[in-house]
């Protein structure tokens, strides 16, 4: 049986660094042999010589085996050469890869948020949208959102001169999102001379930082962004996804020359799951039931207007109604996009659908919500009007996600202007995300298009009550219903007028017996 005392393979990072500040600075070499031994099984760190290959001497290469408290053990690897000074350092992981892929989204507002942590594996692509910039995947790291900032700075900065001599265009792109990152960090240029006036400056009150989204996407889920405080943190999200075929092929789970599963095929068209996860890349096949045929639309991308497909496929929902899925993607420029449209004729009547949520095991119900259809939460004052996030077909939980992800990613406030009535409302929000509290959802869909599952199907819901109504004339003159008619039309008055202009028009035209 293995010894209940012994330290952990991969202790908590918080455990190495206050035993590594316990360590003296300078330590007197022992005498004895064993004093020796105790002093290196005292150290957290595994130092082994290994080649430099700047300069071909033989340096030192630290190994730090650790644990990244509610992520997972990673191992920190740190290499010096003494000849050349040539330094590197590179993260990896020491778990499996996971079953899904991770997204983590950040909002820094101020720059006490740029000490938060990030782990970024070799396989993570990190974004920052308002500053237009992209990192593909390369060596992991183990840093936080200041130190990644000043790589990008110190990375971009390095050719800088030869870009201006040889392309002035991308020097003044690049430069730009140089000068960006140093606001962000309140780096300043200061010459001998301007000591004087950086001294008068530091006596100034330090100079509003302008918000940013950091967004790290990992097929294999081995990165991650600290949160503050508890997962709940209102400026910090995750949601986790499906991977695609391809990607199993570049993390090297699938070979490359296997038949896709069936709905992975053409286009990267992935599986229904994409869609109940409420994905933003949400792809589009699989289905209760029904017509199993794909049809696939030429057209061209909105984006780049390069040729690209859109495929459809027609679902039918049990104790529901038919609908279209819709999915658009792009080889070009990389754009997706999905849609929802019901398959059936326009209901005669709107309905309304209320639901009490209790637990999280309401959050996995599959929900269809049309583009007429609008969503409430009373308990957290949330209102979407019809038209918001489109026609989307997922589950509650990813509804409430995307709805979460869309208002912490493009909406800033300024903190301090509201007194922080915003992050508060966003706490509230992932609280209902997370069923924390009990909470009431309400979808109003004048069109009945819309469905939220009765998991107690065909009998009725206890906590969930669904009421027809009839359309008010304000809401189908909204939908286009007041002039649209499907029958009669030789009855049709507008159509004898114009019957009667077009004899008048020939009669005129004739010429006199």
């Amino acid at each position: 049986m293995a010894d209940a005392n012994a330290s952990p393979l991969f202790p908590a990072i918080r455990d190495v660094a206050e035993g590594t500040d316990q360590l003296p600075d300078a330590q007197v070499k022992p005498t004895e042999e064993k004093a020796n031994e105790e002093e290196e099984e005292e150290r957290p760190v595994t130092e082994v010589e290994s080649l430099c290959m700047q300069c071909g001497q033989n340096g030192t290469t630290s190994f730090l085996l650790t644990s990244i408290p509610f992520f997972r053990e990673v191992i920190v690897m740190s290499f010096r050469c003494e000849h050349c000074g040539f330094k590197n350092n590179e993260i990896q992981s020491a778990g499996t890869i996971r079953p899904e892929g991770a997204v983590y989204t950040a909002r820094v507002l101020n720059r006490e948020d740029l000490s938060r942590s990030i782990v970024k594996s070799d396989t993570c692509t990190v974004t920052i949208p308002e500053l237009e910039l992209t990192i593909p995947s390369s060596k992991g790291q183990l840093t936080n959102i200041e130190g990644l900032l000043r790589d990008i700075v110190g990375d971009l900065s390095a050719d800088q001169p030869l870009r201006r001599i040889e392309d002035e265009a991308v020097y003044t792109k690049i430069q730009g999102i140089i000068d960006a990152c140093k606001e962000i960090l309140g780096d300043e240029d200061e010459d001998e001379e301007d000591e004087k006036k950086s001294e008068e400056k530091a006596d100034q009150p330090e100079k509003p930082m302008k918000p940013f989204t950091v967004k790290i996407d990992d097929p294999a889920g081995n990165s991650f962004i600290e949160f503050v405080g508890s997962m709940s943190d209102p400026k910090w999200n995750m949601r986790t996804y499906h991977r695609t075929f391809d990607m199993n092929v570049a993390l090297g789970l699938v070979d490359k020359d296997a038949v896709p599963p069936p709905g992975q095929q053409a286009v990267a068209v992935g599986s229904i799951d994409d869609l109940k996860k409420g994905d933003e890349d949400d792809q589009m096949g699989g289905g209760f039931g029904g017509n199993e045929e794909l049809f696939v639309f030429p057209g061209s991308c909105g984006s780049c207007g390069h040729p690209s497909d859109t495929i459809i496929k027609k679902l039918t929902i049990p104790y529901f109604k038919d609908v279209l899925i819709m999915s658009t993607s792009c080889e070009h420029c990389g754009y997706r996009d999905s849609e929802v449209k019901s398959g059936s004729a326009i209901s005669a009547m709107g309905k309304k659908i209320t639901l009490k949520v209790e637990d999280r095991e309401d959050l996995s119900r599959d929900i269809l919500k049309s583009e007429s259809c609008g969503l409430t939460i009373p308990e957290i004052d949330l209102v979407l009007q019809s038209g918001t996030l489109g026609g989307r077909f997922t589950t509650l939980e990813g509804i409430l996600d995307q709805v979460y992800e869309e208002l912490s990613e493009k909406v800033f406030v300024d903190a301090k202007a509201d007194e922080g009535a915003f992050d508060k409302f966003l706490e509230k929000l992932k609280a209902v995300k997370n069923v924390d509290m009990p909470f009431t959802l309400i979808m109003d869909d004048p069109l009945a298009d819309s469905y939220l599952q009765n998991i107690y199907a065909p009998d009725p819901d206890p906590n969930m009550e669904i009421v027809s109504y009839e359309r008010t004339w304000e809401q189908n003159e909204d939908l286009g219903l007041n002039d649209m008619k499907v029958e009669g039309y030789e009855g049709d008055p507008m159509m004898k007028l114009k019957a009667a202009a077009a004899g008048e028009n020939a009669a005129v035209a004739a010429p006199s017996s």
